[in-house]
Parts: C-alpha cells; sequence; structure tokens
C-alpha cells in the first residue's frame, strides 16, 4: 500500500520556521521526483517545490523562492520542506505528491496534509 505521511505543521508566528517531513512507504522513494502543494481556504491547490528523484534538481514558486527548502533523504524514505522567514499568506494545507505511470496510466498519489497557520 503506498502512503505519503506529512508531519511537522504548527502555528508560528510571522517570520518564524518550520520544517515540513514527507515519509514515504510502498514504493521505492528512489525513483521518483516529489513535490509539495499547498491549499489554503478558499483557493486552489498550488505548487510549492518539488526535486527530483537524486536530489539534483529543485524548483520552487516564486512566491517561496529563497525561503523554503526542498529535500530528500532517500535512505530514511523522506522528503522535507523548510520553511523560513513564514507570511501569514503561507498559511494553508501542506500536501506533497507523487506521481507514478505504468505502462497504461499514470497515478497521483498524496498525503493527508499538514496543516501551517502563520499569525501572530
Amino acid at each position: 500500500q503506498l502512503q505519503l505521511v506529512e508531519s511537522g505543521g504548527g502555528l508560528v508566528q510571522p517570520g518564524g520556521s518550520l520544517r515540513l517531513s514527507c515519509v514515504s512507504s510502498g514504493f521505492t522513494l528512489d525513483d521518483y521526483g516529489i513535490g509539495w502543494f499547498r491549499q489554503a481556504p478558499g483557493k486552489e491547490r498550488e505548487g510549492v517545490a518539488c526535486i527530483s528523484s537524486s536530489g539534483a534538481s529543485t524548483n520552487y514558486a516564486d512566491s517561496v523562492k529563497g525561503r523554503f527548502t526542498i529535500s530528500r533523504d532517500n535512505a530514511k524514505k523522506t522528503v522535507l520542506l523548510q520553511m523560513n522567514s513564514l507570511k501569514p499568506e503561507d498559511t494553508a494545507v501542506y500536501y506533497c505528491w507523487v506521481n507514478i505511470a505504468t505502462a497504461i496510466k499514470s497515478y497521483d498519489y498524496w498525503g493527508q496534509g499538514t496543516q501551517v497557520t502563520v499569525s501572530s
């Protein structure tokens, strides 16, 4: 059973930091790129950051560049999102995501999400 389990969310003041973790099971993490997405109330889910299977390549949304860092530890089957200089507009539920393709179709898998609230 493929699973992605996020943790590390919480309430933080503006300017603070949080580190989110996404622990995988049921598939070989080394073979896949992983993404972090977020969804704020009343808004569509948006991509935040992604990392290649090896970790050599990363991409970020413009809104988080210079503040967030995505990394991975394939041995621990974990992808991390370090979030610094948090702003109230970063408040959202954060999800990790993987797309796994077979010969017939591709599948999107999501974790259950972790709430991040940035407020004074």
